[in-house]
């Protein structure tokens, strides 16, 4: 995948305007990391890709110190960006699996049970509320609602 770039240049009085910093991580050889194409590789290639990504970052940040080009300054955010589009898919699958395996089960995780407010999470399910004594299902049972009809 080939990216073209055309910039023009222009001269001022004290020289050549460089690219400027967007031009410049457009024009970068690598990529875009895109999620979507993270989601259906497996742990160990997301692993290698992340450790890949990290050494590419600790270069351009050598390259950073030691004077090195504008594009690869501008490769830089790309790099981390992309570091953190990897973390995240593997974060995201890794409680998608979580969740799967405690579907079902009585006891969950805390950060897999839904969060709503302290009071909700106290308060007591619906069937819990829905429960009668014996002695008001009786009650009921005994002393119905009684309907009238009012003459007008």
């Amino acid at each position: 995948d080939y990216v073209l770039c055309v910039v023009s240049t222009q001269s001022l009085v004290t020289g050549v305007v460089f690219l400027s910093w967007l031009a410049a991580a457009v024009c970068s050889d690598m990529a875009k990391i895109k999620a979507r194409d993270l989601r259906g590789k497996k742990k160990e290639e997301l692993l290698k890709q992340l450790d890949d990504l990290k050494v590419e970052l600790s270069q351009l940040r050598v390259a950073k110190v030691t004077g090195g080009a504008a594009s690869k300054l501008s490769k830089i955010r790309v790099v981390r960006k992309s570091i953190a589009r990897v973390l995240s898919v593997i974060n995201q699958t890794q409680k998608e699996n979580l969740r799967k395996f405690y579907k079902g089960k009585k006891y969950k995780p805390l950060d897999l049970r839904p969060k709503k407010t302290r009071a909700m999470r106290r308060r007591l399910n619906e069937h819990e509320e829905n429960l009668k004594t014996k002695k008001q299902q009786r009650k009921e049972r005994l002393y119905p609602l009684q309907k009238y009809a009012v003459k007008a």
